[in-house]
């Protein structure tokens, strides 16, 4: 089969590799998109601890199921589904627990297990067992079902930082997450959403998902002109959908007093430390918390918001390649042409 492997720093080649031999309990899946994420990209230019050379990336994934091993009764030959990413080991602490993204081994598809970039994927019997691949209503294109992986993460987020009914939502960072959060955190109860982006091109395109309020991050005037609009005091609660330790310093400016802000978007490892008065959040009584991946329970979810049109997954997917071109298409997501960029093997 063929399939785009990473073979070390900013070394993808798409080449020809041994077919899967399907054992007990596991899946192959015939894949037929797998979305690109910026976790993508700072693998392939950054490394990954998780991630041993060669190995094939990718973790947005739908595809059909073409054979199951023996042992598997809950998928079938012809299955449209699926896959998410986070993949708990199921013994530890945390993965007993329901919290397995703590989980010490952190087992992903696309890190430790090969991913999507590729014409096949074979899901072992733990990502099969953990209910990780779930499967897709036929109205819904394996396009919009392979957003399930990163609306999942949005989920986990705004789940994790207790957004209630009520409240002000800001966003700082309108890519495709932080687009989803806006129409995710209005179905939570939000009814006040602020988004602010750096770019105003990508501020643009962020503006079809009916925020209430759209800045640029480097206005002087930003911090009088969100107190504008919150009556002077701030967001509730802030997500931070980029990588940028600039708007992580930010949002402790913006937010309002007892307002829980999310650390959401991962910082490259090469990034510079933050610097904040730790006062801001001692005399505003702020929470600062992190969220990363999702559970099972969050794809499933997910997979559901999609299927009920609460998220318009479809309007995300501005580029889309096949695998040859898979180079292209990275650029393309780097670019930020556009939203989101797929890749159809």
């Amino acid at each position: 089969m063929k399939a785009a492997v990473l073979e070390g720093i900013d070394q993808l080649v798409v080449k020809e590799v041994p077919d899967y031999k399907v054992g007990l309990g596991e899946v192959l899946v015939r894949v037929k998109t797998c979305a690109v994420c910026g976790s993508d990209l700072r693998i392939m230019h950054s490394g990954n601890p998780r991630v041993k050379y060669p190995q094939i990336v990718g973790h947005e994934i739908a595809g059909e199921v073409v054979e199951v091993g023996d042992g598997v009764e809950r998928l079938g030959v012809g299955d449209r589904v699926a896959v998410g990413a986070d993949v708990p080991c199921g013994k530890c602490y945390w993965c007993q627990n329901g919290m397995g993204t703590n989980c010490a081994i952190n087992y992903a598809v696309g890190y430790q297990f090969p991913g999507g970039f590729a014409e096949y994927i074979l899901l072992n019997e733990l990502t099969v067992n953990q209910q990780v691949v779930n499967l897709i209503p036929d109205n819904l294109s394996f396009d919009e079902a392979s957003l399930a992986e990163p609306l999942a993460c949005a989920i986990n987020g705004l789940e994790m930082s207790q957004l209630g009914v009520g409240d002000t939502l800001c966003i700082i960072g309108a890519g495709p997450i932080g687009c989803m959060m806006i129409e995710l955190g209005r179905h939570m109860g939000a009814t006040n959403i602020i988004v602010i982006q750096r770019s105003q091109r990508r501020l643009d395109m962020a503006k079809k998902y009916s925020a209430d309020h759209y800045f640029l991050s480097d206005d002087p005037d930003i911090d009088a002109k969100v107190k504008g609009v919150t009556k002077g005091e701030g967001p509730d609660v802030i997500m931070i959908t980029c990588a940028s330790p600039e708007a992580q310093e930010q949002s402790l400016l913006l937010a309002r007093h007892r307002a829980r802000i999310n650390f959401f978007g991962g910082l490259a490892s090469t990034a510079r430390k933050l610097n904040i008065s730790s006062n801001l959040i001692h005399y505003k009584e702020l929470t600062i918390l992190g969220s990363h991946g999702s559970l099972p329970r969050h794809h499933k979810k997910a997979i559901k918001i999609i299927d009920r049109g609460m998220v318009h997954t479809a309007q995300y997917i501005t580029h889309r390649f096949p695998l040859d071109q898979i180079h292209e298409a990275f650029h393309a997501a780097e670019s930020r042409e556009g939203l989101k960029v797929v890749v159809n093997p």
